[in-house]
């Protein structure tokens, strides 16, 4: 198998969800998702590692990536290929200290001195966002596209273009500079879940090179 670092350059499509049934992980897996994040944020660590093993199991079946939320101690316990970490959850360094070298360590950003930052940081990635408002993101104001130029144009590692993300806006994003991006209700609201990655991994795949550090 390639390695996790590899494979992270070569993505476009990132899903973040809370649990969610086999045959939905099955449906946008093999659609095109490469990585698929778990985001239970309240619930017990019995759950989480019962349907993280679940999410990892179908993850590795289809050659993707499983990243946990905020939560490094059960990484291990999860079988997760990392971490992902909002700026007020677990330090980076903490969360490296848990996991170890090999597995992959995201943050998200939400300005520039944070994405400045993360050139600085043990990461693997990081997310930049909300672009738009989102009900994911209560409370938290819309970064807009020129957040995403400023990545694009700054970035050491990958990164990804996140919040209220679809079909609508996706090539915005794009022509903005993002070739990756992280959805949430684009796909778990939708009818076809499958039909949408496509579509929407077709709209970043589009005279992309596969593999940059953006």
């Amino acid at each position: 198998m390639r390695d996790r670092r590899e494979r992270l350059r070569c993505a476009h499509l990132y899903l973040v969800c809370d649990d969610q049934p086999d045959e939905f992980l099955d449906a946008v897996l093999g659609a095109g998702v490469d990585l698929i994040q778990l985001r239970m944020k309240d619930a017990p660590d019995a759950q989480i590692v019962s349907a993280g093993t679940r999410f990892a199991s179908a993850a590795a079946e289809h050659g993707a990536l499983f990243i946990l939320n905020d939560r490094p101690d059960l990484v291990d316990a999860t079988g997760a290929d990392g971490v992902h970490v909002g700026q007020d959850d677990t330090s980076v360094d903490q969360a490296r200290a848990i996991v170890g070298p090999d597995r992959l360590v995201g943050l998200s950003t939400h300005n520039p001195e944070q994405v400045d930052a993360a050139a600085d940081e043990k990461l693997d990635y990081f997310a930049v966002g909300p672009v738009h408002e989102t009900p994911t993101k209560p409370g938290r104001p819309a970064v807009g596209l020129e957040l995403v130029r400023y990545a694009a144009e700054h970035a050491t590692v990958p990164f990804f273009a996140i919040g209220g993300i679809d079909r609508t806006n996706v090539t915005a994003a794009a022509e903005a500079g993002a070739t990756r991006i992280a959805v949430v209700r684009a796909l778990t609201e939708s009818d076809q879940p499958d039909v949408a990655a496509r579509k929407l991994r077709a709209a970043l795949t589009a005279g992309v090179r596969v593999g940059s550090a953006q």
